[in-house]
């Protein structure tokens, strides 16, 4: 693929950990301004050169980097202010959205000790999440907000109140309107732990490892949805404002949508487990309503298989079946990998999509890196950067060569393919020296038109590590 080569210009400097990046026109204004939400409750926007605050609501977001108890953990945490998106019609009725893990609501977890899947035990293999108003780690919110006359931003309602497993792949960049329907898209990851435990991700009744759809222009006049796991315990008015696109999935950092002549191409990534990240793109899809999920649960038959995206997770890790690795005895400078899920990989082997891209966590090539975590995919539209018109990029939070201080990020590209077959991809070189600094690369958006690209960069992968970041954008 084509050498690509671009700069790092910095916009703002010395914020929290950025999760989303986002452009929107204000009410009473022509130009579009630059939106950032920090992982603990902030949103800022760059208005006339300086940053000013949008809204702030940390005191409603669950504090980072701590347990049950209080006490700090090792202050990596996945929780937070993930999902922001303004609605389509923004510039005149207000009305934008928020995905957080809410304060106050701190559990034990749905396992009491780390998990990790053996062939040999079957115990191991088909565990069930039990008792899950009491182990679980917390609950995430969506809610719809409004941006009043006076300039003040208002809650208006709740959406969705979501219970989680575990701490982490709760979803980052989770909330996006979708230009084809209009409607708000959630993406929700497996629940956490690794190797999903419970397989949620597959189970058609668990909101966890979806791709969703909620119709905000309904009105299910219920201030406070009870707080769920599945979609069978959701009053049915709620119901009735979603459906589902996908399942199968990880854990996802936003989707991006090209327009292609009269249609849109989607493009999601799922962040993977041992070995590989994995970019996928899709035109057509058959969104399935909830209440029809729920009406084939209940008459236990299979909803059409046609119907639904299925990214393959757990059963498959992008294109290869899911494994665990383990050292061999004999050369300890050698990895086997088992499968973890035999059965789950063969039943879902022709049901799946095929990735268009992958990128593998070891990689010898000269040309490549190794992998830590996608953390965005985005396309980009513009003229500006040579060669790159067109393609989509994306970011990996920490090049595995370079584990130790300082640490690097990964900006790279591919191209759409049209053949059905795996997609190359190549790295783009990038001009900015962070010296000594870590420079962990933690999110990726654009604008309206996405004809410009902005880049969220941390100094640390501690959450009470704080205003260490930094927004560039990716400029020739």
């Amino acid at each position: 693929m084509i050498k690509v080569k671009v700069s790092l210009r910095p916009i703002v400097n010395n914020i929290n950990l950025p999760t989303v990046l986002k452009t929107a026109i204000l009410p009473g204004e022509s130009i579009e301004r630059l939106f950032i939400a920090t992982q603990v409750g902030e949103i800022f926007y760059i208005g006339n050169g300086d940053i000013r605050t949008f809204l702030d609501i940390r005191s409603r977001v669950i504090k980072l980097g701590t347990s049950e108890e209080g006490v700090s953990s090792s202050g990596y945490d996945e929780r937070g202010l993930l999902g922001l998106a303004f609605h389509p019609d923004f510039f005149h009725n207000g009305l934008f959205y928020l995905h957080y893990s809410v304060a106050g609501t701190q559990g034990p977890g749905a396992l009491s000790e780390y998990f990790k899947p053996n062939p040999c035990d079957p115990s191991t293999l088909n565990l069930r999440w039990i008792n899950r108003e009491t182990k679980y780690d917390h609950i995430d919110t969506v809610e719809e907000w409004i941006l009043q006359s006076n300039g003040q931003p208002q809650k208006r309602r709740t959406l969705l109140n979501i219970r989680r497993p575990f701490f982490n792949h709760n979803g980052v960049n989770s909330l996006n309107f979708s230009p084809e329907t209009r409607k708000l898209v959630l993406t929700t990851g497996d629940g956490g732990a690794g190797y999903d435990p419970f397989n949620l991700s597959q189970d058609d009744m668990e909101i966890a490892g979806k791709i969703i759809e909620i119709d905000v222009v309904k009105n299910t006049f219920i201030d406070n949805p009870p707080v769920v796991t599945r979609f069978n315990e959701l009053p049915v008015p709620i119901q009735e404002t979603l459906t589902v696109i996908a399942k199968g999935v990880r854990n996802i950092p936003g989707i991006s949508f090209q327009r292609f002549y009269n249609q849109y191409i989607k493009y999601v990534g799922n962040v993977g487990q041992d070995l590989v990240e994995s970019i996928f793109s899709f035109v057509h899809y058959k969104p399935m309503p909830v209440t029809q999920l729920i009406q084939s649960s209940l008459i236990r038959s299979e909803p059409d298989p046609e119907g639904l995206i299925n990214f393959g997770w757990r059963g498959w890790e992008g294109a290869f079946p899911t494994s665990f690795i383990t050292g061999c005895s004999e050369n300890l400078a050698l990895n086997e990998k088992p499968f973890a899920y035999y059965d789950e990989t063969v039943k879902t082997s022709v049901r799946r999509l095929l990735p268009l891209t992958s990128y593998f966590h070891n990689d010898s090539r000269p040309d490549k890196f190794g992998g830590t975590a996608l953390t965005g995919v985005q396309v980009y539209m513009g003229t500006g950067i040579q060669n790159l018109t067109g393609c989509v990029v994306f970011t990996d939070f920490a090049r595995k060569e370079e584990s130790r201080p300082p640490v690097r990020g990964v900006l790279a590209y591919t191209r759409l393919s049209t053949d059905c077959k795996l997609n190359d991809f190549s790295v783009i070189e990038t001009d900015y020296n962070f010296e000594s600094q870590s420079a962990y690369y933690v999110s990726l958006g654009t604008n309206m038109d996405q004809t410009r690209l902005y880049l969220g960069v941390y100094g640390s992968m501690k959450v009470n590590d704080f205003n260490q970041g930094t927004i560039f954008e990716i400029v020739p």
